[in-house]
């Protein structure tokens, strides 16, 4: 099934059964809940999803390069949609932060590429 498919079933339903659609993706969703947590000397203190070393403002890159959520949840397997959720909530929260993050992420790795084309 497509998710144009399965939107247009949704849309099709009542409003009980959508309450009811709703109650099992959340379920389903929150099976893990995770929040973002800064911890001193891990991913250098940048905010990351508990329990993880990937850092929010990597996620938030990918985004921004045009990567949709199926995508990234594809490629962490070990994350979730409120995983995401909490991402991006923070991200915009705290958008210098993780601006800061990025840029300094972009330094280092031009960096490295100037040493490795000693």
């Amino acid at each position: 099934m497509t998710v144009k498919e399965l939107e247009a079933q949704l849309l099709s339903l009542t409003a009980a059964e959508k309450i009811e659609a709703i109650r099992i993706l959340t379920q389903n969703i929150n099976q893990n809940p995770r929040g973002i947590i800064k911890t001193p000397g891990v991913m250098g203190g940048d905010a990351c999803i508990a329990g993880t070393r990937i850092p929010v403002w990597l996620l938030t890159t990918y985004r921004c390069q045009g990567a949709s959520d199926a995508e990234i949840l594809e490629a962490y397997p070990q994350l979730n949609a409120t995983d995401l959720v909490n991402v991006w909530v923070y991200a915009q929260a705290y958008p210098d932060e993780i601006q800061t993050a990025i840029k300094q992420q972009e330094e280092a790795d031009a960096i490295l590429d100037e040493i490795s084309n000693i």
